[in-house]
């Protein structure tokens, strides 16, 4: 995302979400606890958004995407969202499609590693973020379910048929998209799904220390490793290596590198700049 702002200010408070911050850590709280987290139209727009604005600032070394209460996120809101599109016409569906998966890209696209914290249900549109995210930390009570074939859509929604396929396969993803049965922790954990298992309530937790761990290293690297896992997922050998040596010989020049060596001579830990 570019880092050239517009001239409208940034913003500290988000109607449809929660934000917190905490020495690069920044924290992102669906907080619609009595519906599960269920999404908005506004929710959607306050998440595309807000993840442009905090790229956009280079303050950010990590984001934790969690749910208030009882769950991460059930999806879209049934009557606010489901009810409302039957009244649309087909260019209001477009732009609504479009901008959901605006939100999918823009968890992809940011220059910071994002970790779901997941407990209790991630379902429909809630499942894709989550899918979305660097990095899945479950509860065990987390179960996830990409439910849209359940209300008789396409269960390719928001880059689900693009994303899933690669985190746990061809054969896991059609059975989880065509069904849209509800994948409990252990086996999420056993096909991929989830990056940690937490102990029971520890996914809040523990997703907070893995991104204070991310936040605390090497900000640019990691960017840039963030930026060829997205980019290199479509790309041939040959055109993957060359990207790679191009982005090694860039980073070779940057002070991080020069740190480590400095570091590593004077036998201390080395103090990373993200430059």
């Amino acid at each position: 995302m570019s880092p050239f702002p517009s001239s409208a200010p940034s913003a500290e408070e988000w109607r449809h979400l929660r934000l917190t911050r905490d020495d690069g850590v920044a924290t992102v709280t669906f907080s619609r606890p009595e519906k599960l987290n269920a999404l908005t139209f506004g929710a959607y727009a306050d998440l595309r958004d807000l993840l442009a604005e905090l790229s956009r600032e280079r303050s950010v070394r990590a984001l934790v995407l969690a749910g208030e209460g009882r769950g991460f996120c059930s999806g879209g809101d049934v009557d606010e969202i489901i009810g409302a599109t039957l009244a649309m016409d087909t260019a209001q569906l477009l732009d609504f499609n479009r901008m959901t998966g605006q939100v999918v890209r823009a968890l992809r696209e940011c220059p910071f590693p994002v970790v779901a914290a997941v407990h209790g249900v991630a379902a429909g549109a809630g499942a894709v973020l989550a899918l979305a995210a660097d990095f899945r930390v479950a509860d065990p009570s987390a179960r996830f379910a990409f439910l849209f074939t359940r209300v008789g859509l396409s269960g390719g929604d928001m880059g689900a048929a693009y994303l899933l396929p690669r985190v746990v396969g061809l054969g896991h993803a059609t059975r989880l998209l065509m069904l849209g049965d509800a994948v409990r922790a252990p086996e999420a954990e056993r096909i991929g799904l989830i990056s940690e298992l937490a102990e029971e309530g520890k996914a809040d937790e523990r997703a907070a220390e893995l991104a204070r761990r991310l936040a605390d290293g090497p900000a640019l690297a990691l960017a840039q490793t963030k930026a060829l896992l997205t980019a290199e997922l479509d790309m041939p050998l040959a055109a993957s290596v060359e990207l790679d040596a191009n982005t090694q010989a860039l980073l070779m020049h940057g002070e991080d590198y020069a740190e480590f060596h400095a570091a590593f001579t004077e036998k201390r830990p080395p103090k990373w700049q993200g430059r």
